[in-house]
């Protein structure tokens, strides 16, 4: 460090001192378009390989989720297992290209049954027990095309 001396005149204080030297505006742009493609790549890479957006359409979830909500869908390999009450985004081309969102509610091993009454409402059994639903809003009703045997 140099020493300061009180005597010295100002003219040679500021000769030692560095000087700044202006900055290029189209450094300050290459810097700005660089952290964009960054972020850019980054952002993909999420939404490509961790989670996806997924939009619901229809009633069939209410009301759990309504028509026209938005879904952040996190990757099922970083999930593991699914488990009971799990929703899920499921996609087929006999589903017209348009991906479904359902609940679990049984996983492997599980025996699912529906049996109806009498006035055709039905009643959803999952290894004998009958399945608590407190979030549908209707009761089940025997479709006209039942051709689905249980269980």
């Amino acid at each position: 460090m140099e020493n300061f001396d009180a005597e010295q005149p100002m003219e040679d204080l500021q000769e030692q001192t560095p000087k700044k030297e202006p900055k290029n505006p189209l450094y300050d742009c290459y810097s700005l378009l660089h952290d964009l493609v960054y972020i850019l790549a980054a952002i993909t890479i999420v939404f490509v390989f961790f989670v996806r957006l997924v939009g619901v359409d229809g009633p069939s979830m209410m009301p759990t989720l309504q028509d026209g909500d938005r879904l952040l869908v996190v990757n099922s390999l970083l999930c593991g297992d699914y488990q009971v009450g799990d929703i899920v985004i499921a996609r087929k081309e006999t589903f017209d290209s348009k991906p479904i969102v359902k609940r679990v509610i049984a996983t492997e091993g599980q025996t699912v049954d529906i049996l109806y009454d009498g006035n055709g409402y039905g009643t959803v059994y999952v290894d004998g027990e009958p399945l608590d639903e407190p979030y549908i809003l209707e009761p089940m009703v025997l479709p006209y095309y039942d051709r689905t045997s249980f269980p």
